[in-house]
């Protein structure tokens, strides 16, 4: 039942966004939610972890090397490339930026489950991702983020600490010493996490409304761009490095699904609910096809190539 609800992760994400396209008035005032809610995936995501990821960072260290070099050098780049050639207006550019240089997202364990990839290197690597980002989400905005935006780069990184750190570091101790009570419900919490990130998008969604009529053909454009680009040379750098096909495809997930939710937070925080606009759509985007692309993986899921 979980299962099947999780697998209908985009379904909901889209179903959701139109209600509150059309009925923005039922999301609007929950915007004083936004970062407790992402604190509260954030969390979710700690209780899943153990020790144990932590050493498994240290046992094989090259494909997590790999995955998250990658992931803080492609990402951003591309996200200022496309923001310089489809010329997005400034506050656009900032928000594509900040999807860019945002760690990976609690999603992408999701649909590296559903691909059948290696979900162990996956949660590790959104795991340390998520552990840099918290330095090199606001030093890559710093370097990236070129136009003429009053940005406190030193209170991003205190923002990113108490939203993104400390509720991983409260899971992963709650896992630690209360391990039997959290693993009875450790199975409702991918759902749990569905559900926060598609209240999310919806409320963000709401906030947009009149700015998806004006520019969401030119934003859904640079999305779409960015997570494919993210997908394909996320792949090529692991096969080019030698990787199984299995680390292969679990890297371009972790590198093409951003955690967006987090650039959506840090955009109305730091900049304005049009900023948070690119993080809103690559959240419906990079879900649909993550999870188009994980069909496609499962079908043909190497038969001596497990995880």
């Amino acid at each position: 039942m979980l299962i099947n609800f999780n697998r209908l992760f985009p379904l909901w994400a889209m179903l959701l966004s139109l209600l509150a396209y059309y009925s923005p008035g039922l999301f609007t005032g929950l915007k004083i939610y936004i970062i407790p809610m992402l604190s509260l995936v954030m969390f979710f995501m700690g209780l899943t972890l153990t020790v144990d990821d932590f050493k498994r960072v240290l046992v094989s260290p090259k494909p997590i090397s790999i995955g998250v070099f990658s992931q803080f050098i492609i990402m951003p780049l591309v996200a200022f490339i496309l923001s310089i050639v489809l010329r997005l207006p400034s506050q656009l550019a900032a928000g594509l930026i900040l999807v860019g240089c945002c760690a990976g997202g609690t999603a992408s364990n999701v649909i590296c489950y559903l691909a059948k990839g290696d979900v162990a290197l996956s949660i590790t690597m959104t795991l340390v991702s998520t552990l840099f980002g918290v330095f090199l989400t606001p030093l890559l905005s710093l370097v990236y983020i070129t136009e003429n935006i009053d940005v406190d780069h030193l209170s991003m990184l205190l923002g990113i600490v108490k939203m993104v750190l400390l509720p991983v570091v409260v899971g992963v101790t709650l896992n630690y010493f209360f391990h039997r009570a959290v693993e009875k419900f450790e199975p409702l919490l991918p759902a749990l996490s569905i559900i926060t990130i598609v209240v999310l998008i919806a409320i963000i969604v709401a906030l947009n409304q009149q700015n998806l009529q004006a520019a969401g053909g030119l934003v859904l454009l640079a999305v779409i761009l960015h997570n494919l680009l993210g997908l394909s040379f996320g792949y090529a750098v692991a096969r080019l490095s030698g990787l199984s096909e299995i680390q292969c495809r679990t890297i371009a997930i972790e590198v093409g699904m951003q955690n967006s939710g987090l650039a959506v937070a840090l955009a109305v925080k730091y900049f304005s609910p049009l900023a948070a606009l690119p993080g809103a759509m690559f959240s419906i985007w990079h879900n649909i096809a993550g999870s188009v692309l994980a069909a496609y993986w499962r079908a043909r899921q190497p038969s001596s190539d497990r995880p």
